[in-house]
């Protein structure tokens, strides 16, 4: 295909609040390893607003990080059967139907192959000064081929459903539901998976104490225990920041909750009213046989710190999924955590320093799990997710979808400034409309 010289993008300019529509240059190949994806679809983040806002960044750049399109130009180390890279190399094709990850990974370093891609090596992010983003007509992928997701390919999915069902599934799953794997979904099933594993969480799901929990390490030498009472393995949890991906977050965490048969106590909160309400509308729509066996409320941030009290006697949750990235929500997660308590937190945290001396972290045994989540990794499980939660996933503009709107970039500037002011929910871009 030969690419137009210019395209429109939305594009940032520091030092901060500044959205420009302008015309840009198109990128065409630049490594043997890149494509070139035709953008039908990008989405409006919220890690997109720490740029917006002002983080110190310099440089102008074209925004967004979440982008759905289809392939039209492909690097020269593609359509061939080479062993040791990722197989996309031999069978992306042009056409291709792909969504990308929020960050480029390669998928054949150690960091990769042990499934840790938000941190590869060489890896970028998407709608930064070192790489031009997806709110725009096209965008260069690097790295592609270890990169991209293949949707338009059912041997790509490596879900735990037939392909007939697969194929069945995704290809009736609308393209704004699709975009949710960019980003906001695989972090949510990132979130809510993290905190059913973490150890400090294991004596609930085991039924048995610290350290007999350590199953790995203790299963050789059983140690002396009473067991639990079933009040000792009810999981209070409490999840912070009720935006797109806090959504996400609740949403995975119940499916995880009611396919495991745990029994549970769920707070989500906001300060934020509509958000409060979206969220509401949202667990109201799920059916009540895919609520799982437990109980989940919707409150304002002074009502939680009651309930889990009451909830829990005043010993707190046994683990808090910070959405948001700052500190005062990490604040929050803190004053909720019991003691041997896990706070999981993958908002993007822009603070030098953390809101937290040294004694009060020894003094609860608090565990932090930070960082960015390994996008390309999660899609098998968010897709699994995506398919179960079209109730939630699946329509545009009601009261109890994810999404918002779908807008043309004439809109980009408004909707920034509507989200960051927490007017709107999740926007979705259309760059040809």
């Amino acid at each position: 295909m030969s690419l137009p010289e210019k395209q429109t993008a939305v594009r940032w300019y520091p030092p901060s609040y500044d959205i420009r529509v302008e015309s840009a240059p198109v990128s065409d190949i630049l490594d043997p390893d890149d494509a070139i994806v035709k953008v039908t679809l990008a989405g409006l983040c919220g890690s997109d607003l720490h740029v917006y806002r002002g983080s110190g960044l310099t440089k102008d750049h074209t925004s967004g990080h979440e982008f759905l399109g289809e392939v039209v130009k492909l690097g020269s180390n593609f359509g061939k059967n080479v062993s040791g890279r990722p197989a996309l190399y031999s069978t992306l094709k042009v056409g291709d139907k792909v969504v990308a990850p929020f960050t480029v990974n390669c998928g054949e370093c150690h960091v990769c192959r042990l499934g840790y891609t938000g941190r590869c090596p060489n890896g970028l992010l998407f709608g930064s000064p070192l790489l031009e983003g997806g709110q725009a007509q096209f965008v260069r992928v690097p790295k592609a081929g270890g990169t991209l997701y293949n949707l338009s390919d059912p041997q790509a999915w490596s879900l735990s459903v037939s392909d007939k069902n697969t194929i069945t599934a995704i290809s009736s799953i609308a393209d704004s539901s699709l975009l949710l794997l960019s980003d906001i979904l695989p972090t949510g099933v990132f979130a809510a998976l993290q905190t059913l594993n973490h150890p400090k969480v294991q004596p609930m799901l085991t039924g048995k104490s610290w350290p007999n929990s350590c199953l790995q390490m203790t299963s050789h030498m059983p140690l002396a225990q009473d067991p639990l009472l079933p009040e000792d393995r009810m999981l209070n949890l409490a999840i912070v920041g009720l935006g797109p991906v806090g959504i996400c977050a609740a949403v995975s965490l119940l499916d995880m909750l009611a396919r495991n048969d745990l029994p549970f106590r769920v707070v989500a909160i906001d300060p934020n009213e509509s958000r409060r309400r979206k969220m509401v509308a949202v667990y109201n729509v799920i059916p009540k046989e895919d609520r799982g066996k437990g109980e989940f409320v919707v409150q304002d941030i002074e009502e939680a710190k009651e309930t889990m009290k009451g909830w829990t006697d005043g010993i707190g949750a046994t683990a808090v999924l910070e959405i948001v990235g700052n500190n005062s929500a990490l604040t929050l997660a803190y004053d909720l955590v019991r003691a041997f308590g896990a706070i999981i937190s993958v908002g993007v945290h822009g603070s030098k320093e953390m809101p937290f001396k040294g004694v009060q972290l020894y003094n609860k045994n608090v565990s932090f799990d930070f960082g960015r989540c390994p996008a390309r990794s999660m899609f098998p499980l968010a897709v699994e997710v995506l398919v179960r939660r079209q109730d939630v996933f699946g329509k545009v503009g009601t009261e109890s979808s994810l999404i918002d709107k779908i807008v043309g970039f004439d809109e980009a500037k408004q909707s920034y400034e509507d989200f960051d002011k927490g007017r709107i929910g999740k926007v979705l871009f259309d760059p040809w409309k």
